[in-house]
């Protein structure tokens, strides 16, 4: 992929994550599970490469580092706005969070009371809150994406949600600037068809340090770093992606969601739409 400057050229964005004016003084009880607990999850065009030779992410590709892929981050970043964390009034210091899955297990459970109770709620992917707001709330804190799986539907719009995109790939960072920039879309290299369009603006968009997912691999699953020739590479799912981030981010962390019912192949995969678990045996 070629990433010439004169081709895709930006203004330089000088963006600085926003200390925390409340940080958290006790430990949370999974400290013991995380190198780093107060990491900043977000990058910044501003000092990404720093911060990846701080942390050891110039020496890992995507998923998990930026080596080999230092322009198309830096291109990606300078279209956004913000890599804050949490908005400046915000004043809660510990903070409560939920990782909310898509599992069926959530259909006509009624949750959505509860869901919305929490300070911090994370979804992922396109799973919906629109039509489905008793069982999984009305809020949206964080969601994380990438190109394949975003909303593309403007009536899932939610200006009050910061999206992540989690890059797995060079062409992922491609994908959100030429977005950004009004450029047409190559579909090519996606394993299917990316979104076309963005429902969220460019000062709702974040890009996870890929610190986060090296983590999910390495520290909670301990995925091997070398894997056999003759055995497909093993990435985390966005849900344990996910799950990482909220370690990194709140005092206290709960799932909804990812339950599933392996039992009965008649039973909702997600709490939207209509497949059932018996997909998961095809």
């Amino acid at each position: 992929i070629s990433w010439g400057t004169s081709v895709y050229w930006a203004h330089p964005v000088e963006m600085q994550p926003r200390k925390r004016s409340q940080p958290c003084r006790e430990k949370p009880a999974f400290a013991s599970l995380l190198r780093f607990h107060e990491f900043h999850p977000f990058l910044c065009a501003s000092d990404f490469k720093k911060i990846a030779s701080l942390y050891g992410g110039d020496k890992f590709s995507l998923p998990y580092g930026i080596k080999a892929s230092e322009e198309p981050f830096r291109l990606a970043l300078s279209a956004l706005q913000s890599c804050d964390l949490f908005d400046e009034f915000d004043t809660v210091p510990c903070k409560k969070c939920v990782v909310v899955g898509n599992g069926g297990v959530l259909k006509n459970k009624t949750l959505g009371e509860k869901i919305d109770s929490y300070d911090v709620i994370i979804r992922m992917n396109n799973g919906p809150v629109l039509g489905h707001e008793e069982d999984v709330g009305r809020r949206t804190t964080f969601r994380l994406f990438y190109p394949e799986s975003v909303f593309t539907d403007s009536n899932h719009r939610d200006p009050n949600t910061t999206a992540i995109l989690t890059a797995f790939k060079p062409l992922d960072l491609k994908w959100l600037y030429d977005l950004l920039m009004g450029s047409k879309i190559d579909t090519k290299g996606f394993w299917q068809k990316p979104a076309l369009d963005l429902i969220y603006k460019p000062y709702q968009i974040r890009i996870l340090d890929p610190f986060i997912t090296r983590t999910a691999a390495y520290e909670l699953l301990h995925f091997p770093k070398v894997f056999p020739k003759n055995q497909k590479r093993k990435h985390p799912t966005t849900g344990i992606i996910a799950i990482t981030l909220a370690f990194h981010i709140c005092h206290e962390v709960h799932l909804a969601g990812f339950k599933y019912n392996f039992s009965d192949l008649k039973s909702p995969l997600h709490y939207y739409g209509n497949s059932t678990m018996s997909l998961m045996n095809a």
